[in-house]
């Protein structure tokens, strides 16, 4: 089981971010995330915590 893994945040010459994760976890059997499409996530941080929240998006 794969429960963590070093990935990279990084901008792309059109002023985009894009996370990159590292194939291992995302594919991992635990990994939260299920489907070999686009998923939407909601990411957000707390001002001053040097963490990042992934959440699947849901949507009412």
């Amino acid at each position: 089981m794969v429960s963590e893994g070093k990935g990279r945040l990084f901008r792309r010459k059109d002023g985009k971010y894009l996370v990159y994760l590292p194939k291992d976890l995302a594919e991992d059997s635990m990994f939260p995330f299920k489907g070999s499409d686009t998923i939407f996530v909601k990411v957000s941080f707390t001002l001053g915590d040097n963490k990042i929240l992934v959440e699947k998006w849901q949507t009412s």
